[in-house]
């Protein structure tokens, strides 16, 4: 081979090594500075990139996938002046590579002490028992004042999360021994409640009953009244029809209503429940003599002619009959 043959194959050569030098391949999930003489140029993206062989190089390698960062416990004093310890987890993502390389250095350390600090500026500034009930609200409080600090740095803080909070021991027994007593108290106050419900159904009942009694008592009456005046008319008119009979002359009326009230006072007299044997010192004639002027009363009212049989009177007994 001649000399010039082993140059062109030197340069095939040089220009294949020059190649492959230029020739960055960036994974994804990854972000490559570049750097010319030690100064930043431009951000290499996933895929293969190219850059001036031997003048630029890779800067920073960064990885601009979400990560996440243990925040350790640490011991905060609330507004109290409770001692307690608490830690959480922070999650963020690099938006800028340059940012991020360039701006702070060790941006890990970085984030987790700004995020500790503000945990206890944060956690500090509420009591415990606002404390342990609104975790929402001091996870939102945290992820805006920490978001907002690194924001110059290329970096955008998507979640901190409180995990823990882990009150002392003597602490803990006093919150448990006042729960207890605030659901005792509680649970008095329900069965009092229960109680005071229960007689006012009771006393509400026993109204209602004795409103109902009295409307019954109210109606009876009612009813009672109505039957007395029923009756009060029908013997009104009663004694109106034999006042009108004896008025116009007629002695069998007069007969009648003798009669009727002698044979109803000899039936109370006989149907008494200590009776055991009736004297009748009592002429019975007249009471005979009192059912023919009840016959003659029929007669003249419908009619009728006489009967074929007439009643003889008779004599009552001296003695007393059973």
């Amino acid at each position: 081979m001649d000399g010039l043959s082993i140059t062109l194959i030197g340069l095939g050569i040089l220009a294949l090594l020059v190649l492959f030098a230029g020739a960055k391949t960036v994974p994804q999930g990854y972000n490559y500075t570049v750097e010319r003489f030690g100064k930043y140029t431009r951000t290499l993206k996933p895929g293969l990139n190219l850059i001036v062989p031997f003048i630029d190089s890779v800067g920073k390698k960064i990885n601009v996938m979400e990560q996440v960062l243990d925040v350790p416990h640490q011991e905060v004093i609330t507004r109290d002046n409770a001692s307690i310890t608490a830690n959480g987890v922070t999650f963020y993502q690099i938006l800028d590579a340059a940012a991020a390389a360039y701006e702070v250095s060790n941006l890990e350390n970085a984030i987790l002490n700004l995020t500790m600090t503000n945990i206890r500026t944060v956690m500090g500034s509420m009591d415990l028992d606002e404390l342990l009930s609104n975790r929402d609200e001091i996870n939102h409080r945290l992820l805006k004042v920490v978001d907002t600090a690194v924001s110059p740095w290329g970096v955008k803080i998507t979640r901190i999360e409180i995990k823990d909070i882990d009150p002392p021991k003597d602490l803990v027994d006093s919150m448990g021994r006042q729960m207890k007593a605030e659901r005792e108290k509680r649970a008095a106050i329900l069965e009092a409640e229960g109680r005071r419900q229960s007689a006012i159904l009771q006393a509400e009942g026993a109204k209602q009953a004795q409103v109902l009694e009295a409307e019954g008592r109210k109606e009876a009456a009612f009813r009672d009244a109505e039957a007395r005046e029923r009756s009060a008319e029908a013997e009104a008119k009663a004694t109106t029809m034999v006042s009108d009979a004896i008025a116009s002359g007629s002695v069998q009326a007069i007969n009648y209503f003798v009669a009727n009230n002698y044979i109803e006072a000899l039936g109370k007299i006989a149907t008494s429940p200590n009776q055991k044997v009736l004297m009748l010192p009592l002429e019975a004639a007249s009471v005979i003599g009192s059912i023919g002027g009840i016959a003659e009363i029929a007669r003249e009212t419908f009619g009728g002619a006489a009967p074929s049989t007439p009643v003889r009177p008779s004599r009552p007994p001296s003695a007393g009959q059973s």
